[in-house]
């Protein structure tokens, strides 16, 4: 890779949050919104660009994530889009921001919308593990793999022929010991939110 790396995040916020009861990610959360932990994570990773898949409440999501960017003097670096068939699963969403991407992309980060804690010290290893060579990268705590994962520039076209809800678990499975572990400094990287009695008191 010549020149410095061009990032891009992708941050997948399409889903209806059926076991949550609908509406999970603008449930009070911090102060804020549940969404907002994961935009002001993407926001903060070493990126050029967030793009945020809408889907269910593709109108509110959108306009909660616009207003949370914008009062991070951010509102610039954030695209939108929709994912139409965003009840096919993450598999539709992933292909709907993977052809909305940046044709000279080094490779992305790939958020949910429901995990809120996500670390920020760990972009540092992932971006340095796939300028380094790796074709993907993800973090790790106590043996568990998380999120958000890093998939380099040539697992890229595999986004868009993705089907289902496998998300990007069906790009990196096959990768083996090639893909970059980074070890994470707390549970962010496993922690989100699937039900209500998920969400602090």
């Amino acid at each position: 890779m010549t020149g410095a790396p061009h990032f891009e995040a992708i941050i997948l916020a399409a889903g209806t949050g059926s076991r949550f009861g609908g509406g999970k990610l603008l449930a009070p959360y911090a102060g804020g919104v549940l969404l907002d932990g994961a935009l002001a994570a993407a926001l903060a990773a070493p990126v050029r660009s967030v793009t945020l898949v809408t889907g269910a409440d593709a109108e509110a999501v959108g306009a909660a994530a616009r207003a949370f960017a914008e009062g991070q003097g951010q509102g610039e670096r954030l695209r939108i889009v929709h994912a139409a068939d965003y009840s096919e699963g993450m598999g539709a969403s992933l292909r709907t921001a993977a052809a909305a991407l940046p044709a000279d992309a080094s490779g992305v980060f790939v958020f949910l919308g429901d995990m809120p804690r996500v670390p920020m010290a760990v972009f540092a290893g992932l971006a340095e593990a796939v300028s380094g060579g790796a074709p993907a990268a993800a973090p790790v705590f106590q043996g568990q793999r998380g999120h958000p994962a890093l998939i380099g520039a040539g697992l890229l076209p595999g986004l868009l022929t993705l089907t289902g809800d496998a998300g990007a678990r069906a790009i990196l499975k096959d990768l083996g010991p090639a893909l970059a572990l980074v070890e994470a400094p707390d549970t962010g990287v496993l922690f989100d939110v699937d039900e209500r009695k998920d969400l602090p008191t």
